[in-house]
């Protein structure tokens, strides 16, 4: 990673409440995955939970540092009942190829969540996946060089 440009990543217009039911979900997900990992046989099998741990294991292990700020930000904001909050991420260049790629394993594990066979996680609801989508997407649209674009629903 010392070879890879920082930017900073403008999100224009987070809504906040969305963010933290978002946020409650994924911790959800991340729980019920860490708990099938534990229980595996096969802990490096290709199965979703797997890659997407792995994923998160690797964005938290590369870009977590980037975030302290701005969860900070986010929490006392939240906390202080405000409705939305700009804020910025000075990050890697490389979190948009990341970023990709986690939107894309998330898409898997809600498909996994309907399924019901495997998990007792709930589809991520519509709304949740329409905020993490834009989310996800300003970090890879702003790491190739182009102006934030705020929340929709502003």
């Amino acid at each position: 990673m010392a070879d890879d440009e920082l930017c900073t990543i403008r999100i224009v217009g987070l809504p906040l409440r969305l963010h933290a039911t978002s946020s409650e979900h994924s911790d959800e997900l991340m729980r019920e995955f860490t708990y099938l990992r534990a229980q595996a046989t096969d802990p490096e099998g290709e199965d979703v939970p797997a890659r997407l741990l792995a994923l998160v294991d690797e964005l938290q292990q590369r870009f977590g540092g980037f975030s302290s700020a701005p969860s900070a930000a986010i929490d006392e904001a939240i906390a202080a009942g405000e409705e939305t909050l700009d804020v910025e991420y000075v990050v890697p260049r490389s979190v948009g190829a990341a970023c990709l790629e986690l939107d894309a394993l998330l898409d898997e594990a809600d498909r996994f969540c309907a399924e019901g066979t495997y998990l007792l996680t709930l589809v991520t609801p519509p709304e949740a996946i329409a905020y993490r989508k834009w989310f996800l997407s300003e970090f890879v649209r702003q790491s190739d060089g182009e102006p934030p674009s705020p929340w929709p629903g502003r």
